[in-house]
């Protein structure tokens, strides 16, 4: 390959593992960090975020056009100006000579259209900033802080407790995890933390990560603590007035966790909780608050089974059948309560409400109103109440954030001493050519970090590891071609055919050591778990950077001292002129 080829090839390879950084970059370095809360905090959250900072907005637009105030529109607005100006060109009006808060509100058809705009670009702001992060290089737990926990599900258990014979045991412990990690995913999204990992380990156990500092008693205690589905009748009443209130305050009506500031505006033995929809994500959506009664109508224990049907017209229903003592509860319920709404509880989530149209009898309820995809994660919400999955602690390990923050100050200092040693050693001993190797590392360096951003790999103590073993080795590469060069100079060769012969020379033993430890390298990585995955991935990565920057990098430096500055010796050794 031509010097110009590796040059080329070179400042690619750097263009696009720049490109791979920036995310880290960016996420660590530039975004503040009140933008990094607000960017880790859960979708329902960032919801609420935008449309209370719109509603503020929209407020203070409103204020000033009421006030005929002729102050010129803050910065922040330059998104919601320009879209007014678009307005006032597709209804053919001239451009106001000055933007004020009344001439900025008339270029939309409703206060509505203006809410919708100014909350679309706070939520865009915010959702541009998680995907910075999800494509940035994740700090493991042990350096970033947090909480680990593997918790087994006891699916013989949960085989024994049913009241009917199982068809299929392997489709029954299938559906059983699948509702588990439903469970769990619904559960922990609550605490709003930066996307916990939640996944299935082995055939009966689940892994979940919590990064940051967490309250691990109160992690623990919703975790573990048993899912509760239950129905609650609907105080309508009070939901309107409830709602009415909400309009008026939408920021001083709750506090960060959700609780009601002013709990008097509510009757006493009520309680407000979200109304929710699975999206397009599959996610729980809130479409909005009813208040319950606190006192629970039906437990959902009596609930044995759950299905999906048809009517007589085509549409979805919900069928589900209550044992003897709750098919009582639920009539005396349905007959007492005509015309008022009941909603099912879980988790503290409403996840349907209907109205009892007539008093529902003999234990077959039949539930409708709502799509196909509806009436299935109905369903779903239903069968956790009579398909119980006993869940046991098995693991847990916390490491606080002050730890992790010292881990990377050791691994940082660990990598800086390594690097400065052997930039030290190959200066005194190599000379002039140990500039080529310090460059070569740090580039390594450079790739390095930036195929583990592409890959969204985490970075633990054990990749700094592997990253300091990848200095090492990376060393070795060139230290074997400058031996070999250095063996072609005492033939009394000249300096361009000495650093060819080397390189030519060098190539197969660097190529047979790095192969064979990179195949190390793969097979930790598919045997090995947790740290030492970790280490694995970042080792092989380091390899295969390692002998790019080895063969390519340092050959063309040589090559620029040759060609462009036109030395006639090579600076590689005291003993050699």
């Amino acid at each position: 390959m031509s010097k110009r080829s590796r040059f080329i090839l070179i400042l690619a390879v750097i263009a696009v593992c720049f490109a791979f950084l920036w995310p880290s970059v960016k996420w660590y370095y530039v975004t503040p960090k009140e933008d990094q809360a607000l960017a880790l905090g859960s979708r329902e959250k960032i919801k609420d975020y935008a449309r209370n900072m719109a509603i503020s907005d929209l407020k203070e637009l409103m204020a000033q056009a009421r006030a005929e105030s002729q102050e010129a529109i803050p910065a922040k607005y330059a998104d919601l100006v320009k879209e007014a100006g678009k307005n006032y060109k597709a209804m053919k009006k001239a451009l106001p000579s000055a933007w004020t808060a009344r001439s900025l509100l008339a270029a939309f058809p409703s206060e509505g259209d203006v809410l919708a705009f100014i909350e679309e670009g706070y939520r865009d702001r915010i959702l541009e900033m998680k995907k910075t992060q999800a494509n940035a290089v994740k700090l493991g737990l042990d350096l970033s802080g947090g909480m680990s926990i593997i918790i087994k599900a006891d699916l013989d258990a949960a085989a024994a407790a049913q009241k009917e014979e199982i068809s299929d045991m392997a489709v029954f412990r299938a559906e059983a995890m699948a509702q588990a990690l439903d469970t769990l995913n619904s559960r922990i999204d609550k605490f709003g933390l930066s996307e916990p990992v939640i996944r299935k380990q082995g055939e009966d156990r689940i892994y979940i990560e919590i990064p940051g500092t967490a309250d691990a008693d109160r992690i623990n205690s919703i975790i573990m603590g048993k899912g509760m589905l239950a129905f609650h009748m609907v105080d309508q009443d009070a939901t309107n007035a409830f709602m009415d209130y909400y309009t008026r305050n939408p920021t001083v009506t709750f506090d960060a966790e959700y609780n009601l500031v002013n709990p008097s505006i509510i009757p006493a033995d009520t309680q407000v909780l979200g109304l929710y929809r699975k999206d397009s994500y599959g996610l729980d959506e809130r479409s909005g608050f009813l208040v319950v009664k606190k006192e629970v109508a039906l437990e959902g224990k009596h609930i044995q089974s759950a299905e999906t049907r048809r009517d007589d017209m085509g549409r979805p229903t919900v069928n589900f059948i209550l044992d003897s003592e709750g098919s009582k509860i639920f009539a005396e319920l349905t007959a007492n309560n005509v015309n008022k709404a009941l909603a099912i509880v879980s988790d503290s989530k409403i996840k349907s409400h209907a109205v009892i149209n007539e008093p529902i009898t003999g234990g077959s309820v039949q539930i409708s109103g709502f799509s196909a995809e509806e009436a299935e994660n109905l369903k779903a919400v239903l069968r956790t109440a009579w398909l119980n999955v006993p869940l046991q602690l098995e693991n847990q390990q916390v490491i606080g954030a002050s730890m992790g923050e010292e881990s990377i100050r050791q691994g940082m200092k660990a990598v800086v001493a390594g690097l400065a040693a052997v930039l030290l050693f190959m200066l005194l001993y190599y000379r002039g050519a140990g500039v080529n190797a310090f460059v070569a590392q740090v580039l390594n360096l450079f790739i390095l970090f930036s195929v583990l951003s592409a890959l969204n790999l985490t970075l633990s103590l054990s990749s700094i590891a592997g990253m300091i073993l990848t200095i090492g080795m990376a060393v070795d590469a060139n230290v074997v071609i400058f031996e070999r060069i250095k063996d072609e100079l005492r033939l009394k060769k000249g300096r361009q055919a000495s650093i060819a012969a080397g390189f030519d020379h060098a190539f197969w033993a660097i190529m047979d050591s790095n192969i064979t430890t990179f195949i190390a390298a793969v097979f930790l990585s598919q045997l090995g778990t947790g740290s030492i995955k970790g280490f694995a991935y970042s080792l092989a990565i380091g390899v295969v950077s390692s002998v790019f920057t080895a063969l390519f990098v340092s050959k063309l430096m040589f090559d620029f001292g040759t060609d462009t500055l036109k030395s006639k010796h090579v600076s590689i050794s005291w003993r050699i002129k």
